[in-house]
This record gives structure tokens, sequence and C-alpha cells, in this order.
């Protein structure tokens, strides 16, 4: 369990204001007997494995942010889990410096990214141009049955297409997701949103916990396969997370730093 003993009080005050706005953001759904994942699925009539929710992805043009909802088969995703959202940054979102991971292996997958299998990457953004199509897998959230977020996890780069970007330029791009838009829903997109600050820490652990099991994988196999292309390789890191335990962390660090 992370310690937010070591974080700054603002740091702290704005995480504390991203868990009240994500929790907000359930509770007024709930109230009108919806979720965030009955708000990314919309008016489809039936539920389909792999396919994205909504289609063509949700993306905020002014950031370059970038999600979408979906699901593995029953037999993938466990007996707790009902989807997950992904998201991205595009490049024209990123700050500035950074720079794809080069490896032997290549961290740019060809273009267009074609992952093998049922899975279909990030929708490509009408008039983005080739320099923004480089977009970088950030998360994913796991959400139940009852649309609340159970888990974050992190991927290798086959999951998704995406370009590969190391652990610590992903971070800086963590403050960088952000959906304004009011499609599909004004309440979703605002809660995305506050989760990438109420769980900050989390996801840097992550993000770092991924980039040492890709290091470790490609030690253990060099020569054999690439490693960002090797099926048995699939979730990098993960992290059980629960929003109110969350908030409630948040709340004693500020008592204590009072």
């Amino acid at each position: 369990m992370l310690d937010f003993a070591h974080l700054p009080r603002l740091e702290l005050e704005r995480m504390a204001a991203a868990g009240q706005a994500a929790l907000d953001c359930l509770k007024s759904l709930a109230a009108a007997g919806d979720s965030v994942v009955s708000k990314a699925l919309g008016s489809a009539e039936s539920f389909y494995e792999w396919q994205h929710y909504p289609a063509g992805d949700v993306y905020d043009p002014r950031t370059h942010a970038q999600y979408y909802y979906h699901a593995h088969p029953p037999a993938e995703r466990g007996t707790s889990e009902h989807g997950h959202f992904h998201a991205f940054l595009r490049p024209r979102g990123m700050p500035a410096g950074v720079q794809p991971l080069m490896l032997p292996e290549l961290a740019i997958p060809d273009a267009p990214a074609q992952p093998q299998g049922p899975v279909l990457p990030p929708a490509r953004q009408p008039n983005q141009g080739e320099d923004n199509d480089k977009l970088s897998h950030l998360v994913a959230i796991s959400m139940d049955s009852r649309g609340l977020p159970i888990r974050l996890f992190t991927t290798n780069r086959w999951v998704t297409g995406e370009t590969w970007y190391g652990a610590e330029d992903v971070v800086r791009m963590l403050d960088r997701f952000a959906i304004g838009t009011g499609e599909p829903s004004r309440p979703l997109n605002a809660w995305i949103t506050a989760m990438f600050t109420l769980f900050r820490p989390q996801m840097h652990a992550l993000l770092a916990a991924r980039d040492a099991a890709i290091m470790t994988w490609r030690r253990r196999h060099r020569g054999k396969i690439h490693v960002f292309e090797d099926r048995r390789l699939e979730v990098t890191s993960a992290k059980a997370i629960d929003i109110e335990d969350q908030v409630r962390r948040i709340d004693a660090a500020l008592r204590r730093a009072a």
C-alpha cells in the first residue's frame, strides 16, 4: 500500500478534490439509474466482446486525450470484471520533450497499428495528421457489474497497438489526460478525468512496474521474440482500487499534515 505521508499538501488537496468530484459523478448517475459504464455503452442494444464503446472512441481535440470501453470474453476477465476503460494520450497533447522509447525491437509499431487477434486498436481520429498517430496508452480501469472501478492495470504494447514511451514520460502525460467534451456523457467524462488525479500515485507506481516487467521479460527471452509482441506477456502491472477507501486515506494524510 502506498504511503501518502510523503506527498505535498497541495497534491493531497488536488487528489481530495478529484475524489469528491469522482464520487459526485457516480452519485448523480446512480440517482438517474445510470453508471459510467451504462453511459459508455449508450443506446447500444447489445454488448459485444472486443467492440469499442462508444463507437469511434471518445476524443477531446483540445487535450488530445482519448478513451474507450470494452470487454474480453468472460474466461479472460475474471468473475468480478464487467469490462474496462483504456485511456490514451496523442502526441499533440504530450509534454514537450517526450520521445518513443527506442529498443532493438522498435517501440514504434507499423502504421496503422495492427495487433493480432480480435483486439481493435484505438480509433484513428479525423483530420489529425500522421504526427498525432503515435499515441501512448496510459492505464486501463477495470469496472465491475455495478459500474464501479475495481482495478488499474497496464499492458504490453501489442494489447492496444500503441507506441511505447518510457514510464517517466508516461507519468508526465497523466496530468494531461482530460476529457472536457459533453459526449457521450459529461458526468462520465468528468469522472474518468478525475480518476487520473485521484489515483496518480498508484498510476505512477504501476507504470514503473510496467517498465520493470518489460525489461525483466526481455532479459529472460533475449533473442527469442520481440518483447512488445510477445502474447505471453499481456498485463504488465495491476492494482486493486476503491474510490471511497482512497478518499479516506487522503483525508487521513491531510489531517496528519495539518
